[in-house]
């Protein structure tokens, strides 16, 4: 019983972490580039 708990904590944590992932992508930002031109080297096109 315990497993399944800490599976389904683990899954919600995997699921917040993604989904903030996506929002950020959605927001045109990266891990590679947090959106900021002025510091990435100018590989932004935006």
């Amino acid at each position: 019983m315990g497993t399944f708990i800490v599976l389904a904590v683990l899954c919600g944590v995997v699921a917040l972490i993604v989904r903030g992932m996506v929002r950020d992508r959605k927001n045109g930002k990266s891990i590679q580039c947090g959106g900021d031109c002025s510091h990435c080297g100018g590989s932004c096109h935006s």
